[in-house]
């Protein structure tokens, strides 16, 4: 059987650059920098410094997660119930603490995927926080965060 012919030491050097290149390309990114998260929330119809008037509707993203009233299923660390918190200074509630009830922190217990909020003027930080079937917290990893702008109350 013959050898096989050798590349010129031009096309040589350039197949090892090509495959160099390739190389760094495939480990500077594994498939696994690419994904979304398996779990997550997040807000369908709000972004982050958007305007919005003094009553709007928010709706709730939520994705690899279960939806379901408080009580029910609360083992269940796939399933649970949004929250938001208003203008909450420390951002989302720690995993495993109760997530309290206020006029800032509103419980949707009853597996609400939206909402209508009335919020004064002015720069208001909405916090989503995912609970579980008894008011914990699933901290951080399932809470988001945007920054909006209530505009003035309109007259009717």
């Amino acid at each position: 059987m013959p050898l096989p012919k050798r590349l010129s030491p031009h096309r040589e050097e350039s197949m090892m650059r090509l495959i160099l290149i390739s190389l760094f390309f495939l480990t500077a990114c594994p498939d696994s920098c690419n994904k979304k998260p398996e779990q997550e929330v997040f807000f369908e119809n709000l972004s982050n410094n958007q305007k919005v008037p003094s009553t709007f509707l928010i709706k709730f993203g939520v994705r690899g997660l279960e939806v379901k009233p408080a009580g029910q299923d609360i083992e269940n660390q796939n399933a649970g119930h949004h929250h938001i918190l208003i203008d909450n200074a420390a951002g989302e509630i720690p995993k495993g603490q109760i997530i309290p009830t206020t006029d800032k922190s509103i419980h949707f217990g009853q597996g609400q995927t939206e909402a209508i909020l009335e919020l004064s003027p002015g720069k208001r930080t909405l916090t989503m926080q995912f609970g579980d079937g008894a008011h914990r917290s699933y901290g951080k990893r399932l809470a988001s965060t945007v920054t909006v702008y209530v505009g003035p109350k309109q007259n009717q």
